[in-house]
């Protein structure tokens, strides 16, 4: 049987079933997990998504998320994750302050 092959050409190589793989996130807010799993997948380091405690099918969104990565990786996703939470802004109020006039507006 021929080997699988990725986009390039080389072919790609197959599953460890006994590879270690260790949490480096978790989160209770499902779209931060996926925008975590796109910076590891932008560093080409492999990582699972995986819903944590509550069964999906019956509780969508209930439990967080957690990612997984080989464990020779993750300290470089971990130093990743740390470094892109420290180049982000602080968290400012949800809304943003609008001045409230009490006059009527002018007549035309």
């Amino acid at each position: 049987m021929a080997e699988p092959v990725n986009p390039t050409g080389e072919p790609q190589p197959r599953p460890d079933p006994n590879e270690k793989l260790v949490k480096v996130f978790d989160s209770e807010d499902e779209p931060e997990a996926m925008v975590v799993k796109g910076l590891l997948d932008s560093a080409s380091i492999d990582s699972d998504l995986t819903a944590a405690a509550m069964v999906q099918d019956m509780f969508p969104g209930l439990g967080g998320m957690i990612i997984l990565v080989r464990q020779e990786d993750a300290e470089q996703a971990r130093r990743l994750i740390a470094e892109q939470r420290r180049t982000l802004p602080p968290d400012e109020e949800e809304t943003a302050e609008i001045e409230i006039i009490e006059e009527p507006p002018p007549k035309p």
